[in-house]
């Protein structure tokens, strides 16, 4: 269980829970009232059951040791899944939603009824999605060791499962609002206009997330240096009167956890240590300094050429 909170996986596991027992409660009130907004939020809680599913198995395929084909390993199938899973929501929340919305909006006789029940069934979700966003909350706690504002440590954290657990949990919450919004207009006005146009706004915000998360996971899966307070620590552990002058430094994240980092240096013409010595001892700096990720690390000696191009990342 530790292990997971470390990770951020935990939220998963909390998120899936709470969708369950919200997909439950939603469908009924689908089925009592026909209500879009309802359809909609059924079929988005539906979505996100299916979404924290692939993200177990990413979790799990992220795990894998490493094989003569994948030599460092699967870590980066956290951010393959992640990618499927921001797809997912797009077309299985946004645009069936959508679609189911905009024929409820264009075919207005349909009806909401047993608003009451519905409305009900809306508060006890909000009430389930809340304690999970909670959990989402402190799982992000634990991670933003740096305490960087939230929207912040999001856009530049390496950890997509928390990023999907949050951008859903949000989406939850303010779907259901829309929906109880749209319900409580249509009960007050007799007019299942609202409904459907709450129903429409679900979707498309679903879809606005989905394509936020889709923009994050390139970047994942193409590949993201590690974040300015990790290169900045990486870049003092070269700071030594061994080290004539830092050439390049480049760094990837394989995964959430785990690093690739290759330098090329110039050493100072007379040195007390052997090469290999200094090597070993910037390589142990380095991870002692970012101790909470497994590091690759991959070190050069060279001499500095004027004139040389450095890396943008110094």
């Amino acid at each position: 269980m530790e292990e997971k909170k470390s990770s951020g996986m935990f939220a998963v596991f909390a998120a899936l829970g709470a969708n369950v027992l919200v997909a439950i409660s939603k469908f009924i009130g689908f089925g009592l009232s026909g209500s879009a907004a309802m359809l909609n939020e059924s079929i988005h809680s539906v979505v996100d059951c299916g979404n924290q599913i692939l993200l177990l198995f990413g979790d799990r395929r992220s795990r894998q040791a490493s094989t003569n084909l994948h030599q460092f390993g699967e870590a980066r199938a956290k951010y393959f899944f992640s990618m499927i899973v921001a797809t997912f929501l797009f077309f299985g929340g946004g645009v069936i939603g959508v679609m189911e919305a905009y024929d409820k909006l264009v075919h207005p006789a349909h009806s909401v009824e047993n608003a009451g029940i519905v409305i009900g069934i809306l508060l006890i979700g909000m009430a389930i999605e809340g304690s999970s966003l909670r959990v989402a909350f402190k799982e992000i706690s634990e991670l933003n060791t740096e305490k960087l504002p939230i929207f912040k440590f999001l856009h530049e954290s390496r950890h997509s499962e928390i990023l999907v657990i949050f951008a859903e949990d949000l989406c939850a919450i303010i779907g259901l609002l829309l929906a109880l919004l749209g319900t409580v207009l249509t009960m007050v006005t007799g007019n299942p206009i609202f409904d459907a146009i709450s129903g429409l706004l679900i979707g498309f915000l679903l879809m606005a997330a989905a394509i936020f998360l889709t923009r994050e996971f390139y970047s994942l899966i193409v590949g993201e240096r590690v974040t300015d307070s990790d290169l900045e620590k990486i870049l003092t552990a070269f700071d030594r009167p061994e080290v004539e002058r830092v050439i390049n430094v480049k760094t990837v994240h394989l995964g959430p956890t785990e690093i690739l980092i290759a330098a090329k240096i110039d050493l100072v013409s007379k040195l007390v240590l052997e090469d290999y010595e200094i090597i070993n001892q910037i390589e142990a700096e380095i991870r002692k300094k970012i101790s909470d990720k497994k590091c690759y690390i991959y070190i050069e000696i060279d001499e500095f050429v004027q004139g040389y191009v450095q890396s943008s990342d110094l």
